[in-house]
């Protein structure tokens, strides 16, 4: 749910704001002053809503539209394809990502595919869907809302940069250029002279309305590229290559405790999986929540020093226990003899597996001798122990869900080379990258849509005045084709944030 803080600040600063506009506006002696204020500042406050316009920049715009005018020539003219294309491609991008919602909706357990999404890493989902609704507090967590509206206000401001570079280009008189906050939502616009825009040609015109998705798609490419070469970027100051940085670990991870993981710890190996960096990590913790539990090595002689009587007995699941419920130390192995009997002893785990070879059966213990057995930790379901590296330290002995490992602990694949470096500027860079690719990415996709109030309906109605135009002498005819394609688009695009929201909500 989202959080009710969040709300209440939300709430309580809009009603602050417009309360305190309602009453200097009604004030008999600053009401005057204060409206004469606003207009000399271009801003503007309604309900949920504050703009403010500057011309400010209209000289760097200016220059900007006028430099080497045949290179911006041949600029807009590969947007206005690529927006052309994007407008008829997002019918079928949302119609698919519909069905896929429609079918999850269908599906008789809906959450089997949210778990099975979220028994692997945010990096390898197997349902992920290209676009997703997303919602603070829900499935954007709430300390990474300062990553999303940035990258939200920068995707903004580039988009709109391309309609006001593009307009000047095309003649177009530029008025001025501003941010607008809608609820918590950033924005940015350009003020055009809206004469100019209509007596310019149509494919004029589908210049300047398709450069906005245009930028924010060249924006998304640029971020790609940035997150590939970022390794490169950084190497003066860090180093990749070698294990991951532990980061942060919650307050209420299992990796927390005396022999636990710590920030700054270099982590090397999960189990007999090695771990060069983040891809590595969650690969690793994949593999361990999928496969059964590895076994340890260990010599007859150390197994019988260390083992004890025990008390067999079945838990709910159906998995096998003979140690005391509440000892923190002891855990119950399984083995074969000799005479490939199944056996179960309660042994220390730490002095069971520590510099040990793993092991699946007692054949793969004959390497060193012949008298080791294979002792494989007998858990719950979903349980493992996982074995950590992070040397010099002790290794870690972790019991629990790997996944719980994954989610609690945050790690980076950038070590710094001096003391004085932070080990979150990677994450911080890295991170908010991958939002600006992201929704960037998605403000071209949604943007080129076909739908009312969009540029996908400037776009549209460009495309067909400049196609059409010569094929069908009847402009009602011409309007009404484009109305029909703009009704398709916004209830394509309504259905989808609509049942988008209620998959995310209801769970």
């Amino acid at each position: 749910m989202i959080p009710v803080s969040l709300v209440v600040v939300v709430v309580g600063g809009w009603t602050v704001v417009y309360l305190t506009d309602l009453v200097l506006k009604s004030s008999v002696y600053f009401k005057h002053s204060y409206e004469e204020w606003l207009e000399n500042s271009g801003l503007s406050i309604s309900p949920f809503h504050i703009r403010w316009q500057t011309a400010v920049f209209n000289r760097a715009f200016y220059s900007w539209g006028r430099r080497k005018a045949r290179m911006l020539y041949q600029w807009f003219n590969f947007g206005m394809v690529f927006g052309v294309i994007a407008m008829f491609s997002s019918f079928f991008l949302l119609g698919k990502t519909l069905m896929q919602t429609l079918a999850q909706m269908m599906a008789d357990s809906p959450s089997s595919y949210s778990s099975s999404s979220s028994s692997s890493s945010s990096s390898s989902l197997h349902n992920e869907q290209v676009l997703q609704v997303v919602v603070p507090g829900i499935n954007l967590p709430v300390n990474q809302l300062t990553y999303f509206f940035a990258a939200v206000l920068v995707s903004g401001v580039v988009h709109e940069i391309g309609h006001g570079i593009a307009a000047i280009r095309e003649q177009v008189r530029f008025n001025g250029f501003g941010i607008f906050l809608f609820i918590i939502y950033p924005g940015a616009f350009v003020d055009l002279f809206t004469t100019h825009l209509q007596l310019i040609s149509p494919v004029q015109q589908l210049r300047i309305f398709c450069a906005g998705i245009w930028h924010n798609f060249v924006l998304a490419l640029l971020g790609i590229l940035a997150l590939v070469l970022l390794p490169v970027i950084l190497l003066p100051f860090y180093y990749t290559g070698v294990g991951v940085l532990i980061t942060e670990v919650a307050e209420d991870s299992p990796a927390i405790g005396p022999r636990g993981l710590f920030v700054g710890d270099l982590v090397t190996h999960l189990q007999d999986c090695p771990v060069t960096n983040v891809q590595d990590w969650n690969e690793c913790l994949d593999t361990i929540a999928y496969e059964p539990q590895i076994g340890y090595c260990i010599s007859a002689s150390t197994l019988q020093q260390l083992s004890f009587p025990v008390r067999v007995y079945k838990r709910l699941d159906g998995s096998t226990e003979c140690c005391n419920n509440h000892s923190l130390t002891d855990v119950c192995f399984s083995y074969r003899n000799n005479f490939n009997k199944r056996l179960h002893t309660c042994l220390p785990a730490r002095k069971a597996v520590e510099a040990t070879q793993v092991c699946r059966t007692n054949k793969d213990c004959e390497k060193s001798s012949s008298s080791n057995f294979c002792i494989i930790p007998s858990l719950e379901t979903h349980t493992r122990l996982i074995k950590v590296k992070h040397p010099p330290q002790i290794d870690m002995l972790y019991v629990g869900h790997p996944l719980h490992l994954h989610y609690t602990v945050s790690i980076t694949s950038f070590i710094p080379r001096f003391n004085f470096l932070s080990i979150d500027l990677p994450v911080v860079v890295e991170t908010f990258v991958k939002y600006l690719i992201s929704l960037s990415g998605a403000l071209a996709i949604v943007n080129a849509v076909p739908c009312f109030a969009l540029d996908g309906q400037w776009i549209l109605n460009s495309f067909l005045d400049a196609t059409l135009t010569s094929m069908i002498g009847d402009n009602d005819v011409k309007d009404l084709i484009g109305f029909f394609i703009l009704l398709g688009g916004s209830v394509l695009l309504a259905a989808n944030v609509t049942l988008g929201l209620w998959m995310v909500t209801a769970r």
